[in-house]
């Protein structure tokens, strides 16, 4: 007999079930998440359906894995450089929603006595809309064209960085058992001192390895890879003391920069689409029947907690950030629900075994609920904002107007505001990168060196060693930025901006200097007016050495190159949108991609023959084929299956125009049809009274009359003859013809017999 492993026997029933049921929620036309939900809630250990008892810790071990994969798969599509491309609008937003439903969701704990920990976690469960099931319902209702789902999608994006930021928040809040300001204010220092770091390190790093390594990875092995870095981070992370999920975000970030991001995406899809499935099943399981209806009014303030606070709140941070009344109120009816990183966090809460057991039901049965009522929502925004624009007075809708810009304008920066933002950048990039290697310094090299070096030997390599790989960026942040455009302009400008310019060079020169000072008086054991001395010398040094100006200069390119790479190469290959498409001023008026459908009768046809600008009253701007962009296209060129343009037009406009390119795809095809569509090989003789008889094949012209191709001719010989369209037909001849059954019949009919 052999003995199979509960790992495997348990993995069997969670894959099973999800396949079964996820089938009847896609029939229904339900998010696949709640599927996942259903499936794990019947085959959990509290309905007892299963003739046997799941081994719940190998459950848990299939989930945390799934939770590693999931945010992977989030960091490699995610970007820190889209919160820039996000604007303000996204930022304020997701700023104001995240605070506010966090103190509500406090706030709702607190009225029930749950313990303090709960209420806490609670608050960052409902802070965070679903990404997965806003994007379904906007593609569902045919709406994400339009410019309010842009900026939806665009404050989700900000509130994914933000979830991250809270996981590791709340893990420290739990693990101290103290929320004090000095714990909270650590914590956040240590996360962006590690975020920065490991961001640098990689992008510094990966891209370059990648590129070299090209000619060499096939997908198999770039996913080896791309698996392999995620959990070595899982791990780094993990003895730095975050969570593993943060560790797979931020290595799914650094590849997300690379130029093989889509590739290493497509290739991940499946293992994420796995172990998600795996790890949404097991939040399925946690719920308990029980518990639902002992909690249920918990639920249901919860339920209207979440879709009351994310519309208020969603609607007031939008109109906060300068956009008109009726984007703000579609902004916020769109967030009214909970999702993925409220079963993550639940999640987190269940492992670190600080928050109650009744948490994670509540906390699933919320999101099913919120998750059903999202559409109706969404589709409420608009009739919503008719009402308050009838209740309102004119003179709120009139300050509305003014206040609401409708788009993010750009104001000019003094000098003074251009000179410090950049130095102040160069201080935190290059701080941080000093403090790491000279922690790795004190941890590895100096322990080895003075166990292998006599007497202060030891202590002096490793000073010597360390000083060389601090230098470039020492020098950097004493230097740079000194002879820049803004500085000279403030110099010359006025006699009063010379002062603070000296002091702001001399407090740069002074605070690199510092870390020269400590790491000699460290490693030396020297007095501080002699490290102090020492110190002096070494950073004038660093500062006239050509060499070491070289070297920090070609660090900062190749990180600038790596760093800027990919966005090169999507603009080169016309991926991107043109920077104009940002500049639209007028509120109506914007830019959206449209794909034209593979088999759309569209389809080799030319914008004059469709005349799109005048059915549709849009612009093509562009049209992007592959490699190829061809901007500003005239009426001779032709779309093709795939071809992506980029549109402009009003939101009405575009969601028309997009409704009626999927209505030229065709529909369901029968099974009529794709029999009679089946092409076959048979064979024909050409009898003495034929019709092909003494005639050439071009003659006959079988291909254009028929729609079928003579492949080959049989002559008795030892192999075939391959026709020649001036071949004559002769008696006996066996030819091989390939078409639709009722084709052959038919050339059979008319010419053979």
């Amino acid at each position: 007999m052999f003995h199979l492993a509960p790992l495997i026997t348990d993995l069997a029933v969670i894959l099973f079930s999800a396949g079964i049921i996820t089938l009847l929620f896609r029939r229904l036309r339900q998010p696949l998440v709640l599927g996942y939900i259903v499936a794990g809630f019947l085959v959990g250990p509290h309905l007892g359906l299963l003739p046997f008892n799941m081994d719940m810790n190998s459950v848990q071990t299939w989930s945390d894995i799934g939770v590693i994969f999931l945010l992977f798969a989030l960091g490699l599509d995610f970007s820190f450089k889209k919160i820039l491309k996000t604007g303000g609008s996204a930022v304020i937003t997701a700023c104001t929603v995240i605070f506010c439903m966090i103190l509500l969701g406090i706030i709702i704990g607190l009225s029930f006595h749950w313990h303090r920990v709960d209420c806490i976690f609670l608050g960052g469960m409902l802070a965070m809309s679903s990404t997965t099931i806003i994007y379904k319902a906007f593609n569902d209702m045919g709406i994400r064209q339009q410019k309010f789902a842009g900026l939806v999608l665009s404050i989700l994006v900000f509130e994914d960085i933000l979830a991250i930021a809270l996981m590791v928040i709340l893990s420290t809040v739990a693990i101290k058992s103290s929320s004090k300001g000095t714990e909270l204010l650590f914590c956040l220092g240590k996360l962006i001192f590690f975020l920065v770091l490991w961001i640098i390190i990689g992008i510094y790093l990966l891209p370059s390895f990648l590129r070299r390594a090209k000619s060499n990875l096939n997908d198999e092995t770039l996913l080896i890879i791309s698996l392999g870095l995620c959990l070595c981070m899982v791990y780094i992370a993990t003895k730095v003391g975050f969570s593993p999920a943060f560790g797979a975000f931020i290595m799914g970030n650094i590849l997300g920069e690379t130029s093989e991001q889509e590739k290493i995406a497509k290739l991940v899809k499946p293992v994420k689409d796995l172990f998600g499935a795996i790890f949404f099943v097991s939040v399925g399981m946690m719920v308990d029947p029980a518990m639902l209806a002992q909690y249920a009014i918990p639920i249901i303030v919860i339920t209207f907690t979440v879709i009351i606070g994310q519309s208020l709140f969603g609607t007031f941070g939008t109109l906060l950030s300068g956009q008109p009344l009726k984007t703000a109120v579609q902004c916020g009816f769109s967030l009214t629900q909970i999702g993925e990183f409220a079963f993550i966090i639940a999640s987190l809460g269940e492992n670190l075994k600080v928050t109650s057991s009744f948490l994670y039901p509540i906390v699933v049965a919320v999101s099913v609920i919120t998750t059903f009522t999202t559409p109706y929502m969404i589709r409420l925004a608009v009739p919503t904002y008719n009402k308050l624009e009838k209740i309102l007075p004119d003179s709120w809708i009139a300050f509305f107007n003014r206040y609401s810009s409708g788009s993010q304008t750009i104001n000019p920066e003094n000098n003074w505001h251009k000179l410090l933002f950049a130095i102040t950048k160069i201080v935190i990039v290059y701080s941080i990168i000093i403090i790491a290697v000279i922690l790795l310094s004190f941890q590895f090299i100096t322990p080895l060196l003075r166990n292998a070096l006599p007497g202060i030997w030891g202590s002096l390599a490793s000073t010597l060693i360390t000083l060389v790989c601090i230098s470039p960026f020492v020098r950097a942040i004493m230097i740079k930025k000194n002879h820049s455009d803004e500085l000279q302009a403030l110099w010359n400008d006025k006699d009063m901006n010379r002062g603070p310019l000296v002091s702001l060079v001399v407090l740069k020169f002074i605070y690199a200097m510092l870390f020269v000072m400590y790491v000699i008086s460290s490693l030396l054991n020297t007095d501080l007016g002699v490290a102090l001395g020492i110190a002096i010398i070494i950073s004038f040094v660093m500062v006239y050495s050509q060499r070491l100006k070289k070297q920090s200069i070609r660090i900062e390119k190749k990180f600038l190159k790596n760093l800027n790479f990919k966005d090169e190469q999507e603009k080169y290959i016309g991926k991107k949108k043109p920077s104009y498409a940002h500049l639209l001023v007028s509120r109506d008026i914007h830019m959206t991609d449209c794909t034209l459908p593979a088999d759309s009768s569209w389809a080799g046809k030319t914008l004059s023959e469709l005349s799109l600008g005048k059915k549709y009253k849009i612009h093509v701007a562009s049209i992007l084929r592959g490699s190829l962009r061809i901007n500003i296209p005239n009426g001779k060129e032709h779309l093709f299956p795939d071809d992506e343009m980029q549109v402009i037009g009003s939101d009405e406009d575009l969601e028309h125009f997009d409704k009626e390119m999927k209505r030229t795809m065709p529909g369901i095809i029968d099974e009529t049809t794709i029999e009679k569509s089946d092409m076959q090989l048979k064979q024909l003789i050409v009898h003495y009274d034929s019709m092909l008889l003494g005639h050439t094949l071009r003659e006959c012209d079988i291909r254009n009359r028929f729609k079928c191709l003579i492949v080959a001719i049989d002559r008795g010989e030892d192999s075939l003859l391959i026709p020649d369209a001036n071949d004559t037909f002769i008696e006996d001849d066996i030819i091989w013809i390939v078409g639709e059954e009722q084709n052959i019949y038919q050339v059979a009919k008319e010419l053979i017999y």
